[in-house]
């Protein structure tokens, strides 16, 4: 199974009822706590955040993740995974192709060496697709995100893939994996695993609910039992 917490600040402070001076720290907390449980993506989706903040908190939260498997995705932002040296970029369905990114990410890398900046080698590249068809046409991304799988506050029901559309999304990819976003959560996860997803992306699923209050703990459970339920399922689609 494959897992990325998706980030939302602005989330994750409401949840907790903390003020807005505290949201960068507890976004590291709760970064931190799922590196520790090994997750194995975060995406950085703070859309609000301009490029000079963007940069200083994925570099944080680079170097947060350093002892760890984690993986640092930075959505859409191509130009901040460079300056920043992070090891991969999430793409919107409308945004560059996985070929057009690594592409990019050669040529800058090469006109940057021996310097600071600049994209490692081997560029992880994630794509969001809501259809089979942009599946299939972006199935060389080394993973794709579909969504919206089930209701959530922010769509309507038009966009839902539901269980059906997910299992049509995994066979157009390709033998690309695909992990599900969109109203997931633990209890989805044998649903999930039938449809033949390699796992879930999720924002959501890794706050605590009102009350909980240890953070770091949630996280790091919340991981933990989503592989167990994930390898105890079924997962023939």
């Amino acid at each position: 199974m494959r897992l990325c917490l998706v980030t939302d600040r602005r989330r994750l402070g409401a949840a907790l009822a903390a003020p807005a001076g505290e949201w960068i720290d507890l976004l590291r907390q709760q970064v931190a706590a799922a590196a520790a449980a090994d997750i194995d993506f975060v995406q950085i989706r703070e859309p609000d955040l301009a490029a000079r903040p963007l940069l200083a908190l994925v570099r944080s939260l680079l170097a947060v993740c350093r002892q760890s498997k984690t993986r640092i995705l930075v959505n859409d932002r191509l130009d901040v995974v460079m300056a920043a040296g992070a090891p991969g970029v999430h793409l919107k369905e409308s945004s560059l192709s996985p070929e057009r990114a690594r592409q990019l990410a050669r040529a800058v890398g090469s006109s940057t060496a021996g310097n600071r900046a600049g994209t490692p080698e081997g560029l992880i590249v994630t794509c969001a697709v809501h259809t089979p068809l942009t599946a299939a046409a972006r199935h060389s991304a080394d993973l794709l995100i579909a969504g919206t799988v089930l209701p959530t506050v922010s769509k309507s029901p038009t966009d839902y893939l539901q269980w059906k559309g997910l299992q049509q999304v995994v066979r157009a990819a390709k033998g690309t994996p695909v992990l599900g976003i969109g109203g997931l959560s633990l209890e989805s996860i044998p649903s999930l695993a039938a449809s033949g997803a390699a796992g879930l992306a999720a924002v959501g699923a890794f706050i605590p609910p009102p009350g909980h209050g240890a953070l770091a703990e949630f996280v790091k459970n919340r991981v933990t039992e989503m592989r167990f339920a994930f390898d105890s399922a079924p997962n023939d689609p």
